[in-house]
């Protein structure tokens, strides 16, 4: 997939975005979804664009397959089925079926390393909910976030393209 493809692909999901936002800035995933559905479905699309929008399906389609066949660890007795499969690391994945205890062990460390991120990844945006809220407290005449990141936060403008920063922690500033 080139770059070139990869973006403007963006560039039409960020259209469809802005497209069925209404005037309070909420919108709905499925409404995103059904027109982006609709724009690439387009005849004009350029072939290199269809192309990557291929490539993002399957790999979409890989991970769904990946979720739905994964072990559920609430159905404690049932977790095994030989059809089922474990996420190794580094996009190796084996069917339960053929899992020997060194593949075990791998997927229960991976599973910890994983956990242990999103524990912090949560603990990073409680952290941030709660500043905000006491900023909102202390500033009660903001009404909205970005008028409130602006006003006490110091954001800036944000990098013209916000697809270049996959987190979306760029471009602006905290004292």
């Amino acid at each position: 997939m080139s770059v070139t493809a990869d973006l403007r692909l963006w560039q039409i999901v960020d259209d469809a975005a802005a497209h069925v936002t209404d005037e309070a800035g909420r919108f709905r995933r499925s409404d995103l979804e059904a027109e982006l559905r609709e724009r690439l479905a387009d005849e004009d699309l350029d072939l290199h664009v269809r192309s990557a929008a291929v490539g993002k399906l399957a790999g979409s389609l890989v991970r769904g397959f990946g979720e739905r066949r994964s072990p559920k660890p609430r159905r404690r007795a049932s977790m095994f089925h030989p059809q089922g499969i474990l996420k190794l690391g580094s996009g190796v994945w084996v069917w339960m079926e053929h899992a020997t205890p060194t593949d075990l062990l791998e997927w229960g460390r991976l599973s910890t390393r994983n956990l242990a991120k999103v524990a912090v990844a949560e603990a990073d945006r409680q952290d941030y909910v709660a500043e905000r809220l006491d900023a909102f407290r202390l500033h009660s005449s903001l009404t909205h976030l970005g008028e409130l990141e602006r006003a006490v936060y110091g954001y800036t403008s944000p990098d013209p393209d916000p697809a270049a920063d996959a987190d979306f922690g760029g471009g602006g500033q905290e004292p």
